[in-house]
């Protein structure tokens, strides 16, 4: 199954615009998926790994959406004892409107209004994540969008994303048809599936981005996910792709 990505054509959540009822009904769906078709489960799979009951750690989330990783990331650091300060980057100054909003109890998350490629932190994180973004990508970019990661991280990067594949595309027309249907969800989901890298894709792209001894991973639910578990890029455990 070929990838089908026109950058004349950007999903509607990417289009400039300002609050509406349509943009917040669209974020919360995400949110819902995420919860519930993997993100967040892969999300916490790598937190486990990296973040260390009473220890502290600096966090970068790229495209951030309405900040529910970011919480996300919060309430696991509350239960675990660790001291967390996030930053959360998105280009659409709406969505980052809606992600304050919703994180008013979680003081340990900033929001900004700004794009990746141009983003210049005052310091290196030691965890940098972007989730369900690549695809929004071409592929240049997408090479760019990984190499930003890399470079703004001192410790561990972690790039999840959807996998490409024809029972995907059939699945989330099924999904779009019956449960999310609004017009948003149902428009965005359906381009993302047929945007998506394939499993060998996402492996070059990491390899153009000058990434060595990286993990990539297949996780369910058609997700994958490439990662950096050092400053150095050691060979992670259980780095080596799994079916």
């Amino acid at each position: 199954m070929r990838r089908h990505f026109d950058s004349a054509v950007p999903e509607l959540m990417d289009r400039s615009q300002p609050v509406t009822r349509e943009l917040e009904r669209d974020l919360a769906n995400l949110r819902s998926l995420n919860r519930w078709f993997g993100s967040h489960g892969l999300i916490r799979h790598f937190l486990r790994r990296w973040l260390l009951p009473n220890s502290k750690a600096r966090i970068l989330d790229v495209a951030t959406g309405s900040g529910d990783i970011p919480r996300l990331i919060v309430d696991f650091a509350r239960r675990q004892n660790i001291s967390v300060q996030v930053e959360a980057i998105d280009q659409q100054a709406s969505t980052i409107e809606i992600a304050r909003r919703l994180s008013a109890q979680y003081p340990q998350i900033e929001f900004f209004c700004a794009d990746l490629l141009e983003w210049q932190p005052a310091e290196r994180y030691d965890v940098v994540l972007c989730s369900l973004t690549l695809h929004h990508f071409s592929e240049d970019d997408a090479v760019r969008v990984l190499e930003k990661c890399r470079e703004f991280s001192r410790a561990h990067v972690l790039l999840a994303d959807l996998r490409r594949a024809r029972w995907l595309s059939l699945a989330v027309h099924l999904v779009t048809a019956t449960i999310y249907r609004d017009i948003m969800t149902k428009t965005d989901g359906r381009l993302s599936a047929a945007r998506a890298f394939s499993f060998g894709e996402m492996q070059e792209l990491a390899q153009r981005a000058g990434w060595q001894n990286f993990g990539h991973r297949k996780f369910a639910i058609g997700r994958q996910a490439i990662w950096i578990d050092s400053p150095s890029g050691a060979q992670s455990r259980n780095s080596k792709a799994t079916s």
